[in-house]
């Protein structure tokens, strides 16, 4: 079942760290949402994206969308490619909307110098913040396919479950999106993200 009827404004958001792909994450789903015939407004904030910092991404699709930012309490998914780090922005989520979250524990310089301690949050603890949870181990698979950084493929495969995005759209996004070299392998992560849900 979709989350969206076609007529709706879909919100979406991404997070993780610097270096993770997040950018990129949100360029394949905006670029899904255009191929499935959907208007599409994107607001990213790179923040300290080059040193391992916090990195937000907001995607909103629909048949006319008039802003990118997304309200706090709006999202329909909210994907996190570090575990902490959707704890950073629970805010956004509706009460009945969906996290995909990431295994994967990235300790801050601000934690490893000792001025601030680091949540440690497994699936348990992530279940009582977020009743709709999916929490994949996506660069453990990613790796398992030979690439890591296809984690945050991996994770849009999972998301995509969610949203009412044809599956070729999303195919497509990432061929048009990804570097010629490494489509094939974004597109198995892809696929075995949804899978995986």
């Amino acid at each position: 079942m979709s989350i969206a009827e076609s007529t709706k404004t879909v919100s979406v958001v991404v997070v993780g760290v610097g270096g993770q792909g997040i950018l990129l994450a949100s360029e394949i789903l905006a670029q899904t949402a255009v191929n499935a015939g959907f208007d599409v407004k994107t607001n990213e904030v790179h923040g300290m994206a080059q040193r391992g910092g916090s990195v937000v991404a907001q995607i909103r699709y629909g048949e006319k969308v008039y802003s990118p930012l997304v309200a706090q309490g709006t999202a329909s998914v909210l994907g996190s490619l570090e575990r902490a780090e959707c704890l950073r922005y629970l805010d956004y989520l509706l009460p009945d909307g969906l996290a995909v979250v990431s295994s994967q524990r990235i300790i801050p310089v601000t934690v490893s110098s000792g001025t601030m301690s680091y949540p440690d949050v497994g699936q348990e603890e992530l279940q009582r913040y977020f009743p709709k949870l999916i929490y994949i181990d996506a660069v453990e698979k990613a790796t398992e396919l030979g690439n890591a950084r296809a984690a945050n493929t991996l994770l849009l495969g999972a998301m995509s479950t969610r949203l009412d995005l044809p599956v070729e759209a999303w195919e497509d996004a990432i061929r048009l999106c990804v570097k010629g070299q490494y489509v094939d392998i974004n597109l198995k992560a892809f696929h075995i993200g949804r899978q995986s849900v």
